[in-house]
């Protein structure tokens, strides 16, 4: 592990050098490039120096104890009483940091919400999940981009789909994926009883150019009158656009824009993380072969979450936890539970590297 680390910070000071060149410095691509690899490095190198400062005062300290003086000697010892755990710590902490990253972590994220079983209640619940991403968004200061919206004669959404743009946004929003199941008294149940509904959640990181190739002539492109709001311009222009990915019979529909080619834009950015969506389905599908235990992969159609509230409850079935303060997550406090999320499949994949190493 220390050899591992003596080479990042090797190259942590090479690219830190690169920044400051002229050269690098005038050509954004470089740059860019420079300071992604620099950021995904700076923590355990931080880390690690952290790391051999501690145990420096380690050493010291261990040294004092040779002192004929008394209280040197306890000085000493409470000092090492102090490193130790710290130590300890520090290495914990590097051996997360060291797990195999996920690559799609820093990517934007296309966003899909589709009412389920429910009818009416499901799309309206689908509106509040919509609003909940996008209260959680505000709070990383991320963007939020409506790409396409199907609304339900209630007022809610049969389906949504938005891009998310920002620092890290599918290393967050990525253990959204899955049935969110809820449990309510509808507005429109007279007797006070309590129904199920369920909204699929779909988070997709979004797909470069260079991530997934598209050849045009793979492409079906077609053009229609867009429906439902938007303005009589809207409705009788050819503006919509309908891209079917022949190869694969996939096909993504785009009219939120009055522009053909902005909507033909929209689609093709969707298209694409669906693709490449698909494309790791496959790979890890051929992984699961070889090995059994998946770290941090999960059936979509499973239901992940259940948000009851009558009791204000909410409860994440893959790790067993259980909040009664529904009303904040609703308003977009999600940040306890993907940091639980995100802490229990650490563990996991450290338990797996483990026994892989033994």
């Amino acid at each position: 592990m220390i050899d591992r680390l003596e080479q990042m910070e090797q190259r942590y000071e090479e690219l830190s050098s690169q920044l400051s060149q002229p050269e690098i410095i005038n050509d954004h691509e470089k740059y860019q490039k420079a300071g992604r690899a620099l950021r995904e490095i700076e923590e355990p190198v931080q880390k690690y120096r952290d790391l051999m400062q501690v145990r420096q005062g380690l050493a010291d300290a261990r040294a004092m104890l040779t002192e004929s003086d008394a209280e040197m000697r306890a000085m000493a010892e409470e000092e090492i009483a102090a490193l130790v755990p710290r130590e300890s710590a520090l290495e914990e902490e590097i051996k997360v940091l060291l797990l195999p990253k996920d690559p799609n972590d820093e990517k934007n994220v296309i966003l899909e919400i589709r009412a389920g079983t429910g009818g009416d209640e499901a799309s309206l619940f689908a509106a509040e999940i919509y609003r909940m991403y996008t209260r959680f968004a505000e709070q990383h200061r991320w963007k939020v981009e409506v790409l396409s919206m199907s609304e339900s004669g209630v007022g809610g959404f049969k389906e949504v789909i938005a891009i998310i743009e920002g620092e890290r946004v599918y290393s967050q929003m990525k253990w959204e994926s899955g049935v969110h199941r809820v449990q309510r008294v509808p507005s429109t149940e007279t007797q006070g009883r309590v129904h199920t509904s369920a909204v699929t959640v779909a988070v997709l990181p979004e797909a470069e150019d260079v991530d997934v190739k598209i050849e045009a002539k793979d492409l079906r492109i077609d053009t229609f009158c867009s429906s439902g709001p938007g303005g009589q311009s809207v409705n009788t222009t050819y503006s919509a656009v309908r891209i079917t990915h022949i190869p694969t019979g996939t096909v993504v529909s785009c009219q939120d824009e009055k522009s053909q080619i902005k909507n033909r834009e929209k689609g093709m950015r969707v298209l694409r993380s669906r693709l490449y969506e698909q494309e790791m389905d496959r790979q890890n599908a051929e992984l699961a072969k070889e090995r059994k235990q998946q770290v941090g992969t999960g059936d979509r159609s499973e239901k992940i979450r259940t948000y009851n509230f009558p009791q204000n409850r909410l409860t994440d079935h893959r790790i067993g936890l259980t909040l009664h303060q529904l009303n904040l997550v609703m308003e977009g406090r999600l940040q306890e539970i993907v940091d639980a999320l995100i802490t229990h499949y650490q563990g996991e994949q450290l338990k797996a590297e483990t026994n892989q190493a033994a």
